[in-house]
């Protein structure tokens, strides 16, 4: 059992996931509570579609930058700032609601705001984890990191749901703000070793130009990357509609809506453990394969139930599937990628993972409110089955190479 978080052996590390579970308890209830706030004030499916593109809009825009500035940069000091601030962004957002006077362009806006401090803070936050915990390590850490954020996906949107129901929105976004203390505590107390300046010379263009063309030159990270974009597109945009069938298809209210989303953080909490598990190239590898495949016959089934134990049961199929496929995808980056270039491989993935979302998320809006949520759920659905289907023929492949080739290092990903 002990092997199982043998990444809190690290006292860094210990500080920065106590830190960031209680903040992600947060983070979570205002995802919830700012959908529901938006559902209210507009009734439009395709406005909740616009709400996320605005908040993914900055991560397409500015995460290879990003990236550079990760690789150049303290990162404690990095997080430090971007967690300040995004407190300041969930304190406006609590204001305006508590003084009412919240209009649907200030729900955007501020949304906006947040996705602008998130374009930097991912990245730097995936890179930063090698700093706390070292390569021999990085694999638990992902899986525990991945825990905590899915920790929190139960815990927040379950609470989130009863004090809309009780308190109105306005008390999420306050737990919000006092949250992120938190994680700015944790991270002001955290000790990192000094360490060599990356990306030194030449102009950010240059740096971020650099950090694409080595992902596009290591045939294992252009594939994972390249897939993950496909995928996470169209396919991951449920969570956006989740209002829609709460209050009109399913008639449960801001309670059914909040446990909606904890049944999908329970799966991913699920997976999360399985991955704290050690796992070798080939567990790694099927990890995408089943990942897939369950997310998007979960994802079917969830589109069409009108019963919501039902529901909830496809909601945790579709939560363990996503997380066992997309923190197996990041395990794998983060052992093929050379320590140089890790803050601007790991913008690239955020900018497949996070990135692709806007476009994702409104043409998901768009197709709800033309043809209806189920519809649009169903197209997600069949994305995620085409990149099972993919992977499932991928590996047939691999495994006749490596049949071949028997050779080839312990845990060097190759999907091409």
């Amino acid at each position: 059992m002990a092997f199982r978080f043998r990444a809190l052996r690290h006292r860094n590390f210990r500080l920065f996931w106590s830190g960031q579970l209680v903040s992600l308890v947060g983070t979570w209830m205002q995802s919830v509570a700012q959908g529901w706030l938006m559902h209210e004030l507009t009734d439009s499916a395709f406005m909740l579609g616009l709400l996320g593109f605005l908040q993914f809009l900055p991560v397409l825009l500015l995460s290879l930058w990003a990236g550079v500035v990760a690789d150049r940069v303290d990162k404690r000091r990095m997080l430090l700032l971007t967690q300040s601030l995004a407190l300041l962004q969930a304190a406006a957002l609590a204001t305006v609601v508590s003084a009412h006077v919240v209009q649907p362009w200030m729900v955007l806006a501020l949304a906006l705001v947040f996705g602008v401090f998130n374009a930097f803070d991912l990245p730097t936050r995936q890179a930063f984890l090698i700093e706390m915990v070292g390569k021999d390590d990085i694999s638990n850490g992902i899986a525990l990191n991945s825990a905590a954020f899915n920790t929190a996906r139960v815990i927040g949107p379950a609470v989130a749901g009863l004090l809309v129901a009780g308190m109105g929105v306005a008390a999420c976004f306050w737990f919000n703000a006092v949250s992120y203390l938190a994680v700015i505590w944790s991270l002001a107390r955290i000790r990192i070793a000094p360490r060599a300046a990356g990306a030194a010379g030449g102009g950010t263009r240059t740096h971020v130009m650099e950090g694409v063309r080595y992902a596009w030159s290591v045939r294992p990270l252009r594939n994972l990357l390249l897939l993950l974009g496909f995928t996470a597109g169209i396919g991951f945009q449920y969570m956006v509609l989740l209002p829609v069938y709460a209050r009109d298809i399913l008639h449960t209210g801001a309670e059914g809506y909040g446990l909606m989303v904890s049944a999908f953080g329970l799966g991913s909490l699920a997976a999360a453990v399985v991955m704290t598990r050690r796992l070798d190239r080939w567990d790694l590898r099927r990890n995408l394969r089943f990942g897939l495949s369950i997310s998007g016959l979960g994802m079917a089934a969830f589109a069409w139930s009108r019963s919501l134990p039902l529901t909830l049961a496809m909601g945790f199929c579709i939560g363990l599937g996503l997380i066992l496929y997309v923190t197996s995808t990041n395990t794998l980056l983060q052992l093929t990628t050379e320590d140089r270039f890790r803050g601007r491989v790991m913008s690239l993935y955020t900018l497949m993972f996070i990135g692709t979302a806007p476009a994702g998320a409104l043409i998901s809006g768009w197709v709800a409110q033309v043809m209806g949520a189920p519809i649009a759920t169903s197209l997600s659905a069949l994305v995620l089955l085409g990149g099972a289907i993919y992977v499932f023929f991928r590996l047939r492949v691999l495994a006749a190479r490596e049949a071949a080739r028997p050779t080839e290092p312990v845990l060097t990903e190759k999907l091409g």
